[in-house]
């Protein structure tokens, strides 16, 4: 689950454009003409010693990239989806829309329960044949594995991977008023449970004909600005755009094309989560002006993820619901609004 930032809303409208930040590590990822070690890595470069050590995980995930017989196949929907933390919220809002579009959905979520009453619903809805879910915790390794086992055994392949499981243990407090279980709670979801999901993801995918699209979701302090009161959810959600640029950068120097990871970032959701912090009048004017309903920003959201699954991008993409330019926009219409009352 995503949450953005009440207190640092503000900080949204400033952003000049509303493109992805470029990455500032590897030029390639801006120029793709150019090549990869290009600004900090090179320093290491010069140490032969670092050269040597890196060509046999090159040598090895190349190898595993073309393991699979045949040439590479070109991902046509129907797609096969997997969603972590579906069972409601933005998850289970993204899940309904694949399948609204055709497509085969894997839903998951720590509770059994709450797995099978999301299942049950939408196959009302779509059918027992479209949709399935399983209990996974993406903190524990061992849950992340049988999830992928339980995806290849439903569906034989995943060509999206969306990592929307994210916790803030329901705490708006100071980080120094914070407790331990608290905080392991935080950081083992939102960063270990992220990093476990995108290896197993990669691993999986690596080995399919089609490749795959890997999906991170963002969060509030994502974009570096402070994050008062769910300090350690904003430092883990600052990590999601580290570790996704990291890997970006490891599958471009190993060669790897059809596996790619993204951002996407869904802005302000209208889910518990976001309406457990909103305690404050600051809170509640910019949930009333910018927040909007999980329904609508699915919407938005999975036909631009479609697009790059259907035509064959390899290039990592940061898909925006809530821009500055449009929070922008929506706080000045509002206040014009008022204005015209009075």
């Amino acid at each position: 689950m995503a949450v953005t930032s009440i207190s640092c809303i503000p900080s949204l409208l400033f952003q000049p454009k509303s493109n992805p930040p470029k990455f500032s590590l590897y030029s390639s990822f801006t120029t793709p003409k150019s090549n990869f070690f290009t600004f900090t890595s090179r320093q290491n470069l010069i140490n032969a010693k670092f050269v040597n050590n890196i060509r046999y995980p090159i040598t090895l995930l190349k190898a595993q990239a073309s393991s699979f017989n045949g040439e590479k196949q070109p991902m046509l929907p129907p797609f096969n989806i997997l969603i972590t933390g579906s069972s409601k919220g933005i998850g289970y809002a993204l899940a309904k829309e694949f399948l609204k579009a055709g497509d085969n959905v894997i839903i998951c979520s720590r509770t059994g329960e709450r797995v099978e009453s999301a299942v049950q619903s939408l196959r009302g809805e779509f059918g027992d044949l479209r949709v399935w879910g399983t209990k996974c915790d993406v903190r524990d390794g061992q849950d992340v594995k049988n999830l992928v086992a339980f995806a290849q055994e439903k569906l034989k392949y995943i060509d999206i991977w969306i990592n929307n499981a994210g916790s803030n243990a329901y705490s708006y407090k100071p980080l120094a008023e914070a407790s331990d279980e608290d905080l392991i709670e935080v950081v083992t979801t939102n960063t270990l449970g992220l990093m476990l999901c995108c290896r197993e993801a990669m691993k999986m995918m690596l080995n399919q004909p089609r490749g795959g699209h890997i999906f991170n979701i963002d969060g509030a302090g994502s974009d570096g600005r402070p994050t008062p009161r769910f300090a350690a959810y904003g430092a883990t959600k600052r990590s999601v755009v580290h570790l996704t640029k990291s890997l970006q950068a490891e599958l471009q120097m190993q060669d790897v094309k059809n596996v790619v990871v993204h951002n996407l970032s869904p802005g302000m959701v209208t889910t518990d989560l976001l309406m457990s912090g909103a305690t404050t009048k600051q809170a509640k004017f910019f949930i009333n002006v910018l927040a909007e309903p999980a329904e609508v920003v699915a919407e938005y959201l999975v036909p631009n993820i479609r697009s790059i699954a259907g035509n064959g991008s390899t290039k990592p993409t940061y898909i925006r619901f809530l821009t500055g330019v449009k929070a922008y926009s929506q706080i000045f219409s509002r206040i014009f609004f008022w204005c015209q009352e009075e």
